[in-house]
């Protein structure tokens, strides 16, 4: 039986600063938004959404109840790029079994940003 659940649309994250958080992710991500209001801006990721929104009570002590892992080919080279680009350090990238490697980083608002290389999973359309 097929699931109604269609699968992951949109990773929303919240920020203090919509405007510097829309030029870190264009950075972080190398795309520009292709959605870009003052309350909302939006990324097509890969056929994903990457949502920014501003926060009423900004801070950056963020609960990680969530993670929501970005694929990537070379999970080193983006890890230390985010990096560069002013995130820090949560998980750094690692071994979870077999070929798959994750990692998480924080973004400059408390985010977490995650990774992974999975050359096992195969998205369903």
């Amino acid at each position: 039986m097929k699931s109604p659940i269609k699968g992951l649309r949109t990773c929303i994250y919240m920020v203090a600063n919509l405007q510097e958080a829309k030029v870190w992710y264009t950075k972080a991500f190398e795309t520009e938004a292709y959605f870009d209001e003052p309350f909302y801006v939006g990324f097509n990721i890969g056929g994903f959404e990457l949502g920014l929104l501003p926060e009423e009570k900004p801070t950056t002590n963020k609960p990680e109840t969530v993670r929501t892992y970005w694929g990537v080919e070379n999970i080193h080279e983006v890890y230390d790029k985010l990096i560069s680009l002013g995130a820090t350090e949560d998980e750094k990238p690692n071994s979870v079994g077999g070929p798959l490697l994750v990692a998480t980083v924080k973004d400059p608002w408390g985010n977490l940003v995650g990774l992974i290389y999975n050359p096992v999973f195969k998205i369903e359309e």
